[in-house]
């Protein structure tokens, strides 16, 4: 396997303009999604709340997890949106 090619960013901003393949140029090991990196937290729900999770990921067709992190990030982006 060839070793990635050092390149400086006027270079490689001019070569992916041209549609050039820029790939051995890129070290993806090192890449990295500003803000999207995942931090784990504790939260403690009801029970009651939890079985309305799991029967409405269940509908769905997706985990608990999944449907706790849309839902937040849809309030979130409505809040966002609205001002507040």
């Amino acid at each position: 396997m060839k070793r990635s090619t050092k390149m400086k960013a006027e270079s490689l901003d001019r070569a992916f303009d041209a549609g050039e393949d820029i790939t051995r140029s890129l070290d993806v090991g090192k890449a990295r999604r500003p803000l999207r990196q995942q931090r784990r937290v504790n939260v403690d729900f009801p029970a009651w709340m939890i079985d309305s999770l799991d029967r409405e990921a269940g509908r769905l067709g997706v985990t608990r997890q999944s449907i706790i992190k849309v839902w937040i990030a849809e309030r979130l982006a409505a809040a966002d949106s609205s001002g507040r």
